[in-house]
């Protein structure tokens, strides 16, 4: 029992006067600093002002803005930034779109855009290849063509030139070669039934007769349409096959005033122009040595004995260093 009085009393004492007179009014007035010191510093201005600061520019400018939207495309760069936008708070989303994006889209796009394009541009011209590919590459690999083919590519030749034609009998080996030369060409145009050239120039026939031909004892000058050359026996070099067959040469060229014509080919027959190459001779004489033995039958040892006399015959008198083509 004497236990339980002594604290009562104690504390109704001391703690009475204490909080009525000095010590708690004294606190009571003073509490109200804390309360401003708290609110201004610590729990508004820092926490509010660092970790939004700190969190939001941080990871949107680094990481998801700046890093990802240089290096991959459009796609990968607009879709996270749409969704950290809309979670977080209005404020990031601001600067993280409108920061980032300005620089990441405007430097790449300068730099990928307009300097390659310049430097495409510069190294590789298109006025070049189309100037001097004609010239370089290709004539220099064809040694002949297709009369009409060079007419519609726009390669053929008009300083001079070759121009051999074929008219083969279908029903016989019996054929006429037509072998022109021409220099110094005004014009050419085309025509219903072949290809005219404005200029002079000269003209050498071969004629293959078969052993078979029925009118051997006419001059070729008498003949039928078709079959006829403007020539006699004794203005021919013949050249008698082992098979029987004969090729007849002109001895020299006709000469051709103003213009001529070279008909369009039908059938088997061609009209092949050939390129003043410095092996030109040489390829004139394989074309007619494969001619005369693979299309009209003509032995190859003997196709080779007439291809040399034709090709010798066009040196000395078709040749472009004639007073003729000169």
């Amino acid at each position: 029992m004497a236990a339980t009085k002594k604290p009562v009393a104690k504390s109704t004492k001391k703690p009475a006067a204490k909080p009525a007179a000095k010590k708690p009014a004294a606190k009571t007035t003073t509490a109200k600093k804390p309360a401003v010191k708290t609110a201004a510093k610590k729990p508004a201005a820092k926490p509010a002002a660092k970790p939004a600061a700190k969190t939001a520019a941080k990871p949107a400018v680094k990481k998801p803005a700046a890093k990802p939207a240089a290096k991959p495309a459009a796609k990968t760069a607009a879709k996270p930034a749409a969704k950290p936008a809309a979670k977080t708070a209005a404020k990031p989303a601001v600067k993280s779109a409108v920061k980032p994006a300005a620089k990441s889209a405007a430097k790449p796009a300068a730099k990928t855009a307009a300097k390659p394009a310049i430097s495409s541009a510069a190294k590789k011209p298109a006025a070049k290849p189309a100037d001097f590919k004609p010239k370089t590459v290709e004539m220099p690999d064809v040694k002949f063509r297709n009369l009409f083919d060079a007419y519609t590519q726009q390669k053929l030749p008009f300083s001079h030139g070759y121009v051999v034609s074929s008219f083969f009998d279908e029903r016989s080996a019996y054929s006429i070669y037509e072998v022109v030369s021409y220099a110094g060409v005004k014009e050419i145009y085309p025509t219903d039934t072949g290809l005219t050239f404005v200029t002079g120039g000269k003209k050498l026939y071969v004629l293959i007769e078969p052993d078979t031909y029925r009118l051997k004892h006419q001059d070729p000058v008498h003949r039928a349409e078709g079959e006829r050359i403007p020539k006699r026996y004794t203005e021919l070099d013949i050249i008698k096959a082992k098979n029987q067959f004969k090729v007849m040469i002109s001895k020299e060229p006709d000469e051709t005033f103003g213009s001529f014509t070279i008909l369009k080919p039908t059938g088997l027959n061609f009209s092949i122009v050939f390129y003043e190459l410095p092996d030109m001779y040489k390829t004139l004489t394989e074309f007619f040595v494969n001619s005369l033995n693979r299309q009209r039958k003509v032995p190859e040892s003997d196709a080779k004995i007439a291809a040399v006399k034709i090709v010798q015959t066009i040196q000395k008198y078709m040749s472009f260093e004639t007073e003729y083509s000169s």
